[in-house]
């Protein structure tokens, strides 16, 4: 393939493609003419070459090209189409049930306007606080129906709304006032603030009106959009207007489950159903909702739904929170600086006024002892005295608190001006989404308990849609869409599973879907030597454990050595931080043995959710270089075993098995032209590790014509970039980069 460059090439400048320009002067733009290019390469013998003839009569009954425009238009991005006979024929036939249910939609005329929202305080100063939009644009709504032409509108609680036609006005400006925020709102009567109190004898609390703020909301008009741009999509003909239809229909999914109550995490929605909540310890719950979008398919649009779970903050008592959350067993033992941090933004109600605020901080000082002031009645004239925020709710709230005296209070005000509540009186609103990093035992216990057996991710998907009541939705009705209550069904096939080819010759196969190696020896096998056995206090009988695997391993076809040592953990250190732990391990190593040892042998004492394994292979691994096999010996048989030794061998360099298309060298291409498989992915922190380094990995075939043997090397860098950033780099005459790496 040439590249074509537009414009003359200056005389002597390298051509993309490798030639060069050296010729004769152009007459028309006094720059060297290029001579004539080479012959083109012969044509494959499937393809058959454009008359030009009929070419050139086509283009005679056609009109002229028009100009180019001054910018390069975007380009039509189309949904690629099989071929005519693309259809693969292998396998058994099967039916199948998919997660979208069809979407039909009315023909119509009209335009999506998008409108670009700009939200400002009384004082012109931009609006920043998240969450607020939605408030504030519901009350616009209610307030001005009759101005907005008495129009629904899909607003994305950002900067985008769209309307279905156009509003009365290009541009629109309106006041809104909303009372009692939320936050910025202090109860009457609470501590702080400057608020009234009774005084004196009176008991009754001196009533003040809710706070209110005013806002501008400025809706200028962006664009249209055309709605038939929505059957594009149904015939499969995917465009620019197409995506944005879509765009503007998930939209409205995400503002009709705002308005149901649900937390959105993008087009994730989740509920307030204590049956979808699992404990995950920590203080921190898995939430089970699920995902909703509309697709442009190959059989038209449909609505995609799927199983989806966030984590969220335990709700409930705040003291219970922070009991779970740091794993004590009493309030007296609880770090209120890390408390602090757990605490901060989190959403609270608090009793008996049940108003709702957010958590600022904590006072500096326990509630018993927090003062602040307080303005009395006294007769005609107002006096403010100094009272402990316990002594207030005690006795002139006449609220028993019961253990909050010697605790801090929680600060829902402001920083300058904060209001404080006994803790025992604040209670975690749901659905709070926990954005800090989960521990190992919280992710194993996420995904074990989030996993569902297809017939109940069937069931909960119906039911999703069922509850989500998308029919009832006033802007879907107006765009003319009906969604099928059935999923899509759809025609799969169950293809044969490959053989594999083990050392000896033998060929076997999968049956319900496993290959059993028992019994069967490996293609190339490595030794197990210079290695020792580290114990991190498993209770399991060690001298059988390394037997069993030395038996298991000479049927396999491996040279097993005895191990030079057994290390044990000692019990005092049971219970120590993981650090400390791995560093004493790595200290009896060195005193033990004679050298670094080839390979180690890890018994953990916690099945896949040990604390110790993360460190313990980083310092192995990165550290010193030396290979590690873990194992949580709970239930060991042979065929655990067996799954074992075939790690091992391949990270001591073996080769467990081959596939039998891949020894016969009958892949189509790869068995018979030189070639080397790559792949590459890039993964990134969990959520609340936003400052670690995004991992770039790349594997590697090796020894063609083989792809069963691989190599594989990663680099770290920027946090969340998805692009590669070291593939290649140059040093000199040597590269440091991935690709060099696993050319090793």
């Amino acid at each position: 393939n040439r590249t074509v460059r537009e414009g003359p090439t200056p005389a002597g400048e390298d051509r993309r493609d490798g030639t060069r320009i050296a010729g004769r002067m152009d007459p028309h733009d006094g720059e060297p003419a290029a001579d004539e290019l080479p012959p083109p390469p012969p044509l494959p013998p499937n393809v058959v070459p454009i008359i030009a003839e009929d070419a050139a009569a086509a283009s005679e009954s056609e009109p002229p090209p028009p100009p180019p425009p001054s910018k390069p238009a975007k380009p039509r991005r189309h949904i690629m189409a099989r071929p005519p006979n693309g259809l693969g024929k292998k396998g058994q036939p099967i039916q199948l049930l998919a997660n979208h249910y069809k979407v039909s939609v009315k023909p119509s005329e009209e335009f999506f306007n998008h409108y670009y929202v700009n939200l400002k305080y009384e004082d012109d100063t931009p609006v920043d606080s998240k969450g607020i939009g939605r408030k504030v644009l519901d009350k616009l709504q209610h307030t001005y129906h009759s101005e907005l032409a008495d129009k629904d509108f899909a607003y994305d609680g950002e900067k985008s709304l769209f309307t279905i036609g156009a509003l009365p006005q290009i541009n629109n400006e309106f006041i809104v006032v909303l009372e009692d925020i939320g936050s910025g709102k202090t109860a009457a009567g609470s501590p702080g603030g400057n608020n009234g109190s009774p005084g004196g004898g009176d008991q009754k609390r001196v009533r003040r009106p809710y706070q209110a703020k005013t806002f501008k909301v400025e809706l200028n008009f962006a664009a249209t959009i055309p709605m038939a741009a929505i059957g594009h999509a149904i015939r499969g003909q995917e465009s620019e207007h197409s995506l944005e239809a879509l765009r503007v229909l998930d939209i409205i999914l995400r503002q009709h489950s705002a308005k149901q109550g649900c937390l959105l995490v993008r087009q994730s929605f989740f509920h307030n159903n204590p049956s979808s909540f699992v404990d995950l310890g920590g203080g921190v719950m898995g939430c089970r909702g699920f995902h909703s979008s509309f697709r442009g398919t190959q059989s038209g649009l449909s609505l995609n739904i799927d199983v989806s779970t966030t984590m969220i903050v335990k709700p409930g008592p705040v003291i219970d929170f922070l009991l779970a959350n740091q794993k004590v067993d009493h309030p007296d033992k609880i770090d209120w600086q890390k408390a602090k941090r757990a605490l901060k933004n989190l959403r609270i109600k608090t009793t008996p006024a049940n108003s709702e605020f957010k958590i600022v901080g904590l006072s500096e000082r326990n509630c018993n002892e927090q003062m602040f002031p307080l303005r009395r009645r006294n007769g005609d004239t107002t006096e403010t005295v100094e009272i402990t925020v316990y002594d207030y709710f005690v006795k002139n709230r006449g609220i028993e608190l019961r253990y909050s005296g010697n605790l801090p209070c929680i600060n829902a005000g402001r920083p300058k001006r904060p209001t404080y509540f006994p803790v025992e009186l604040c209670t975690l609103v749901p659905l709070q989404r926990y954005t800090k990093a989960l521990s190992t035992m919280q992710r194993t216990s996420l995904v074990e308990k989030s996993r569902q057996k297809p017939h109940e991710r069937m069931s909960t998907l119906n039911d999703a849609l069922k509850r989500s009541n998308y029919d009832a939705d006033p802007m879907l009705k107006a765009c003319g869409i009906q969604i099928a209550q059935n999923f899509t069904q759809i025609e799969g096939r169950v293809l044969p599973a490959p053989k594999l080819k083990a050392g000896n010759g033998e060929e076997f196969f999968a049956r319900n879907g496993r290959w059993n190696i028992a019994r069967k020896k490996l293609i190339r096998t490595s030794s197990v030597k210079r290695w020792s056995v580290v114990n991190f206090s498993a209770r399991c009988d060690l001298r059988g454990l390394v037997q069993d695997l030395k038996r298991v391993a000479t049927g396999m076809g491996l040279e097993y050595e005895d191990p030079h040592t057994v290390i044990e953990e000692s019990p005092s250190l049971r219970r120590a931080p993981v650090a400390r732990r791995v560093e004493e391990m790595f200290a009896q190593i060195k005193a033990k043995l004679p050298g670094a040892p080839l390979f180690l042998l890890c018994l953990l004492p916690e099945r896949k959710n040990c604390e110790v394994y993360g460190p313990w292979k980083k310092k192995c691994l990165a550290d010193f270089g030396i290979v590690t096999q873990c194992l949580a010996p709970q239930r060991v048989n042979d065929q655990y075993l067996s799954n074992l030794l075939l790690k091992i061998n391949a990270k001591l360099g073996g080769l467990n098995t081959l596939l039998q298309i891949e020894a016969a060298r009958a892949i189509p291409i790869v068995g018979k032209v030189p070639t080397i498989i790559l792949g590459m992915d890039v993964s990134h922190g969990q959520p609340g590790q936003s400052d670690r380094p995004s991992i770039a990995a790349v594997v590697s075939s090796r020894e063609w014509p083989l792809i069963s043997k691989y190599r594989a090397t990663v680099h770290t860098q920027s946090p969340k970039q998805e692009m590669m950033a070291s593939l290649f780099k140059p040093r000199g005459t040597e590269d440091d980069g991935l690709i060099r790496g696993i050319s090793y």
